[in-house]
């Protein structure tokens, strides 16, 4: 029987990016209310256009080659990472993420087509609206009720922005190995966008 792996299809972020994120993540997690979140290692942040879940190592060629075919469709772009907030929102946080913006449209049309791509492989389309972010923290289980609103309050506080644009030129099919510190990230596959 083929081994699965936890995959997913993702943007992934510069060095530069991942300081300027673990700098934010530093405050956050010192002020009020910080003890409340699991906080993502900075350098395990990305952009995830589409979780595939178990993937048999069988079916990995395919999927690679549907990321091919959804980058080809799109030149590379840039986005601005801005933005604090929270799911659901400030007053019941779930996740605190950093913003994405990004103003051409390419970023939601490669979204599409990894989506349109990965469906004609057995992978079934996401049915919540791609709402484009950077996961920073997801509140513990455990955690206390007044320091989760003190996060919260501390999130909507919080003014952030990139000084520069993130170029983005190619995708990446990642692995995901979930363990007690914290997911490892593993790339498996990249693939330019067009042009």
């Amino acid at each position: 029987m083929a081994e699965a792996m936890r995959t997913f299809i993702a943007i992934v972020l510069s060095q530069e990016v991942h300081k300027a994120l673990g700098d934010l993540i530093g405050r956050l997690r010192a002020g009020p209310g910080g003890e409340a979140g699991r906080w993502v290692r900075p350098e395990s942040i990305h952009l995830t256009l589409k979780f595939l879940g178990d993937v048999p190592s069988t079916k990995l060629e395919a999927v690679y080659a549907a990321v091919q075919r959804a980058c080809a469709t799109v030149p590379p772009f840039e986005m601005m990472v801005e933005g604090v907030g929270c799911f659901p929102n400030a007053r019941r946080p779930r996740v605190v993420w950093a913003g994405v913006r990004e103003e051409t449209g390419r970023l939601e049309a490669l979204q599409r087509a990894v989506e349109r791509e990965a469906a004609k492989e057995g992978f079934a389309p996401e049915d919540r609206a791609f709402t484009p972010h950077l996961t920073l923290a997801r509140i513990k289980d455990r955690a206390d009720r007044a320091e989760i609103e003190a996060l919260g309050r501390a999130v909507s506080q919080e003014q952030f922005a990139l000084a520069a644009p993130v170029r983005v030129e190619e995708v990446y099919v990642m692995k995901s190995d979930l363990r007690p510190e914290g997911a490892i990230y593993t790339p498996l596959f990249r693939a330019p966008l067009a042009g």
